[in-house]
């Protein structure tokens, strides 16, 4: 920008165009709102005005900063072209999603603007390299990702196109930046970062769901309660729109060339076709509609605790697990102190698990299918805070066996979800598979660790960054699960990427 207070020009009205507005309005712009329909540029301006005032309202903006900035805020109609957005330092770009259309908006804008103009879109599901190839200054055109709704979501994607210059992409920044927004940059890539890498979130659940493994309100619990994630997949896209959401998974797995990893859901594509959109429709995943009880997730009921548990070997990320029982008054017992006496050297059966008096042996869902008398249990975030656990029972595990484990992690304070024993259960494959996509992003060279990192503690609300859970976890227990899961499933989804797998012989 020429200067700190220079014009802001947004071309389209809707939701997000408004939200963008509203954010350079507050930090010192004059903004042009303009759209080609008539009065909706002015309706717009009177809908940001109303934001405003709620601010005001609510004690979070004084009313000489409101009457500042509606001094600011101008409307324009503009049918027969932008002429009026000649002197606006930048244009951001919030139309519908149809290339055709943007390709001719901004050719248009590049007659009346000057060659110092930073030009960008806020488009979530085009190329930001195919829009610009129809300028004749394609170096000064970069995507500007905002989230929704634009003035409380921190996060914005800066996307470089094929031909955005460097400068450009740091302009970018730093006029982020001074709206007081979190800026990650990306190269242009389906779904840039957020996008991409949250793809699994929602396909692991609904695979889960596809096998009847679990309902839509267990799923969610488990991923909230022990996953840590601030709202499960059901509820989520029931709030964004199933076509939304659909929309963009079926953008992306085509964009991807209908990889494999980027499959998207059939019961998701059923919903969307019966019309049930989410709360918005009243119908969804769940029912929305006036008085309607949301479904509860399944929860066992009491079981005695176990008197002791016996731990063979590491527990990997549920390395917890044994001090916890212990605080809960479950006795820890060393193989040899069990009536069958110590382990078979050489014996791997019972590595890594908790075995229960009755000799039923906890493990942590590791992708493969749960075997014997064995139960897995879910990944959890932290198993000390997390005040759920999802446990499978393998077809021989007995009705006294799966009581025992579910006694155990009930002394410990948590409800139990029991599901049905699919590979990898419900955290622990999705988490493995976001470690996974986010790997792939990484090493791909579309953004750097960090970036993706914030991206997806910002855009979505991860608990954790991706990377960051990958390495807490560890890279083989996560690339463990995939290659196990990839057996149990052989279609090429889940085998772990190159990326991972470096980041695995890094920690070797």
């Amino acid at each position: 920008m020429r200067d700190a207070t220079g014009t802001v020009a947004v071309v389209g009205t809707g939701t997000m165009g408004q939200g963008i507005a509203q954010v350079a309005l507050l930090a010192g712009h004059t903004v042009r709102l303009h759209d080609v329909a008539p009065d909706r540029a002015a309706q717009a301006a009177e809908a940001v005005l109303g934001r405003l005032d709620r601010l005001v309202d609510k004690g979070r903006l004084d009313a000489e900063e409101r009457a500042a900035a509606a001094a600011r805020l101008h409307a324009h109609t503009g049918p027969d072209g932008v002429g009026d957005l000649a002197d606006a330092d930048v244009v951001v770009e919030a139309i519908l999603e149809d290339l055709g259309a943007k390709q001719q908006l901004f050719t248009a804008l590049e007659q009346v603007v000057s060659d110092e103009t930073l030009l960008a879109t806020n488009t979530s599901s085009l190329s930001v390299t195919a829009i610009a190839a129809a300028l004749r200054l394609p170096g000064r055109f970069v995507g500007l990702h905002f989230f929704n709704p634009a003035p409380l979501l921190p996060l914005v994607e800066i996307v470089s196109g094929h031909a955005t210059d460097e400068a450009t992409a740091e302009r970018a920044v730093k006029l982020a930046t001074a709206w007081g927004k979190t800026p990650v940059r990306c190269a242009d890539t389906p779904g840039f970062i957020v996008n991409r890498v949250a793809r699994p979130y929602y396909a692991e659940a609904f695979r889960v769901y596809e096998e009847r493994a679990a309902d839509p309100a267990t799923i969610d619990a488990v991923l909230r309660e022990s996953g840590g994630f601030r709202m499960g997949p059901f509820e989520l896209t029931d709030l964004i729109g199933q076509d939304v959401n659909e929309s963009v998974t079926r953008s992306v797995w085509d964009s991807f060339f209908q990889d494999v990893k980027f499959t998207p859901s059939l019961a998701q594509r059923r919903l969307v076709q019966s019309g049930r959109l989410g709360r918005k429709t009243g119908r969804g995943w769940y029912d929305h509609t006036p008085g309607a009880s949301r479904p509860e997730p399944h929860t066992a009921r009491p079981c005695p605790a176990p008197e002791y548990a016996v731990p063979h070997g590491g527990l990997g990320p549920a390395a917890a697990l044994p001090a916890l029982a212990a605080e809960a008054g479950i006795a820890l017992r060393t193989p040899a102190a069990t009536a069958e006496g110590p382990t078979t050297p050489g014996d791997t059966t019972r590595h890594g698990c908790l075995e229960l008096p009755g000799g039923a042996l906890l493990r942590l869902a590791d992708g493969s299918q749960p075997r014997g008398r064995e139960i897995h249990f879910d990944l959890a975030l932290d198993y000390r805070t997390a005040t759920r656990v999802a446990l499978a029972p393998a077809d021989a595990a007995s009705v006294a066996d799966l009581a025992e484990a579910t006694g155990f992690f009930q002394a410990l304070g948590k409800a139990v979800s029991v599901i049905e024993p699919v590979p990898g259960m419900i955290v622990a494959r999705t988490v493995a598979m976001l470690a996974d996509f986010a790997a792939d992003t990484v090493g791909r060279g579309v953004a750097g660790a960090g970036d993706v990192d914030t991206a997806m503690r910002l855009g979505v609300n991860y608990p954790v960054g991706p990377l960051r859970w990958c390495d807490d976890l560890g890279a083989d227990w996560v690339a463990d699960v995939l290659h196990n899961l990839h057996r149990e499933y052989p279609t090429g989804r889940y085998a772990p990427g190159r990326s991972l797998l470096r980041r695995k012989g890094a920690e070797s």
